[in-house]
């Protein structure tokens, strides 16, 4: 084994490949196929799209988990340890088996080079191979047509949304940003869009494929009950089930296309009412309009693209708050970020601008001009970093102030870690590990 430690493990593959995202499937298919994994004996569900693709993730494990399927789930990227990234039986993998699962992807590439993302998503179809899983939930990292976790062929296809994000990468609209999000569909197998309008290039490359498309508003949906809310799709409706755990209505939504999922796959996996309910209830996601108090006065969520930070916005209104808002921001700074801004300035009295020292961060100065350009010189602070930005936000926040903390998963990380608590109050446990 060339490390012993996960730590070491991961400081080296950022290292290996000459680029930190470099979007195909060759490198990943020829080592997958010399690992024996190109035909997993377990069921695939592969989720892309610009935005709520881990909360989907999360809320199919929690339901398929509770009708008795034993799940595994692989998303990305993490915000406090790496081992969130693969999920079995709804326990994080332990550092021993990421370790084991590095060493043989690094003896099956032999003299090929990946990046970080295609080696832990390598890794994390070895642990899946070795789970005796009933069926796996996938999160697509980047667009999809060419991200290593397209490198399976899926029994089924959830897109959630298609919006402006990854430009550089993905094209500049909506249509050129189907095109890549739509390479997860295959011939014939069923695919669900979770969201209205869905874009002419998707329902496209579905028809072309002979892929049956369920849309959100047109083939299924939701409607708010005195009791909970009702799910319907496929001539069948679903009653009185609890609201997600996770907070904010746009999490119906993203439910209502997990229920969509799991009715099309119910010939093979049956999911009870019992067991939808169990799920809804109990799913949760760090970083989703994530509240670290028992008030709602300290939030946190990785909105980083105007459509997520649309939904925050919306989010809050809905939360509502006596004092003023005191609003945490770090953004990459190849992100739209006024677009961000924009989408949260209605909701923001003051703003706690960090920079972000990482690569493709933004520098405080980069993003307090976007922010000075909506709210104003006198609404705007800028720091260094998140924690001194935290730190500023919580000591000028009355007893009943509110603070959001948005933006980046660095800065949904920084937020979150120990190191920083003292501006909010968590139990910061994990989930017991899989060994």
């Amino acid at each position: 084994m060339r490390y012993s430690t996960l730590a070491d493990w991961l400081t080296w593959q950022e290292t290996l490949h000459p680029a930190k995202i470099d979007l195909g499937l060759e490198r990943v298919r020829t080592v997958l196929r010399r690992m024996g994994l190109e035909q997993p004996s377990y069921a695939v569900i592969t989720v892309g799209g610009t935005n709520g693709k881990g909360s989907c993730v999360a809320l199919m494990e929690a339901m398929l988990s509770a009708a008795g399927y034993r799940v595994g789930a692989y998303t990305s990227p993490h915000l406090l340890r790496y081992n969130e990234r693969v999920r079995v039986a709804q326990n994080m993998v332990g550092d021993a088996q990421w370790c084991e699962a590095f060493a043989r992807v690094d003896e099956a590439r032999q003299d090929i080079t990946l990046t970080y993302f295609e080696f832990g998503t390598l890794a994390a179809l070895d642990l899946f191979s070795r789970a005796g899983l009933d069926i796996a939930v996938m999160e697509v990292g980047m667009g999809g047509r060419l991200d290593a976790v397209n490198v399976l062929d899926a029994d089924l296809a959830v897109i959630t949304t298609v919006d402006i994000d990854h430009t550089a990468w993905l094209g500049a609209d909506r249509e050129q940003i189907a095109v890549e999000k739509a390479g997860i569909l295959r011939r014939s197998r069923p695919a669900v869009y979770g969201d209205a309008n869905p874009p002419a290039a998707l329902v496209t490359q579905a028809r072309a494929l002979g892929v049956p498309l369920h849309c959100f508003s047109w083939d299924f949906g939701y409607e708010l009950e005195r009791q909970g809310w009702s799910w319907w799709g496929l001539g069948r409706r679903r009653h009185i089930l609890p609201m997600p755990r996770m907070r904010g209505l746009f999490q119906l939504k993203n439910a209502a296309t997990a229920l969509m999922a799991l009715e099309l796959l119910a010939p093979r996996f049956p999911v009870g009412q019992q067991a939808v309910q169990a799920g809804l209830s109990s799913a949760e996601l760090p970083g989703r309009l994530q509240f670290l108090d028992e008030r709602g006065l300290r939030i946190c969520d990785v909105a980083h693209n105007p459509q997520a930070a649309a939904a925050l916005a919306e989010g809050l209104t809905n939360l509502p708050c006596s004092g003023a808002t005191h609003a945490v921001v770090g953004l990459l700074a190849d992100k739209d970020m006024a677009g961000v801004i924009g989408a949260m300035s209605g909701t923001v009295d003051m703003w706690h601008v960090a920079g972000l020292d990482c690569e493709r961060g933004a520098a405080a100065p980069q993003l307090a001009q976007q922010v000075r350009a909506v709210a104003g010189e006198q609404a705007v602070r800028e720091y260094a970093a998140v924690p001194a930005a935290l730190a500023a936000a919580a000591a000028a926040a009355a007893a009943a102030d509110r603070i959001v903390v948005f933006g980046s998963f660095y800065t949904a990380a920084a937020a979150l870690a120990p190191d920083n608590a003292a501006w909010w109050r968590k139990d910061d446990s994990m989930h017991n590990e899989w060994h």
